[in-house]
């Protein structure tokens, strides 16, 4: 499903600096230790970002343009790339790895379309929210679906999934006191090619929230960073967000010190020319 066979597991590895548990002989297992710990080395070390769509480039999800892009190049990429790298390397491992389309509920009771890509992994017979690229949001680790309500703290930060009619499932996240829906999904099944064609919505559609503006983005352990357009904001568990501009020139900067985001010459330069369109 995933083209994981295809995927060169080392390099991914290495990429986001794996240290977690293995299993007698040195070998990956497919278990609940695992999955936490190769998804939140993910999304430690891969940050979120669609700055190709800025520059006018088409974003591919074939496995190998993936891996050449976010292990190789060391670049990082949003949700279509991030879930599908993910996906190939649980697959990879031995998970059972399943595919859902997701709503945005983060822009208040606008009714946005299913544009978000998720990944329920099962783990000795029980289904787990995996998610590598809601941005500076979402969660570092795997969110149990079997148990709606069952809160997953991770560090300074509270995930839960509630039930909603008709199966539908909500991702929450406790900030300031106050419970808030990041995305709701249903139980139907989203495949590769499901997310090409969401891909090419949020690539190129004139509504989309990625095209023509900087989108960069980490979940950090205890602040949680965020580029978009020309404001660096950082949010805090308490549900504090500071926030300052960016200057064309200190753009770079930003996004090697923050992100640890190093772009071509060719790229950053072009990057740096639109940035300073906009000033």
């Amino acid at each position: 499903m995933w083209s994981g066979d295809a995927l060169d597991l080392d390099a991914y590895l290495e990429r986001i600096g794996y240290a977690g548990p293995v299993g007698e002989g040195g070998e990956l297992r497919p278990d609940l230790d695992t999955l936490k710990a190769v998804h939140r080395a993910h999304t430690d070390s891969i940050v979120f970002e669609s700055l190709d769509v800025l520059l006018g480039r088409p974003v591919e999800l074939e496995l190998k343009a993936v891996e050449d892009k976010l292990v190789h190049r060391r670049r990082g990429g949003y949700c279509y790339e991030q879930n599908s790298l993910l996906a190939a390397a649980l697959e990879r491992i031995g998970y059972e790895v399943t595919g859902r389309g997701a709503r945005n509920r983060t822009r208040g009771d606008a009714l946005l379309a299913v544009t978000h890509a998720v990944l329920v992994v099962t783990v000795a017979g029980e289904p787990w929210l995996c998610d590598a690229g809601f941005g500076w949001q979402g969660p570092r680790e795997p969110v149990p679906l079997a148990r709606p309500g069952a809160e997953a703290r991770q560090g300074a930060w509270t995930f839960a999934v509630r039930e909603e009619e008709d199966g539908v499932l909500v991702l929450r996240t406790l900030r300031g006191g106050v419970w808030r829906d990041l995305y709701a999904f249903s139980p139907q099944r989203y495949h590769p090619v499901d997310y090409v064609l969401l891909n090419h919505y949020s690539s190129s559609h004139p509504s989309s929230s990625f095209v023509g503006r900087t989108v960069v983005q980490h979940p950090g352990d205890a602040v949680r960073v965020a580029l978009v357009d020309r404001e660096l904001s950082r949010l805090h568990p308490d549900g504090r967000v500071e926030r300052e501009p960016v200057a064309a020139d200190a753009l770079l900067d930003v996004l090697a010190r923050e992100f640890g985001l190093r772009l071509s010459e060719r790229d950053a330069a072009e990057l740096v020319r639109i940035h300073r369109s906009g000033d």
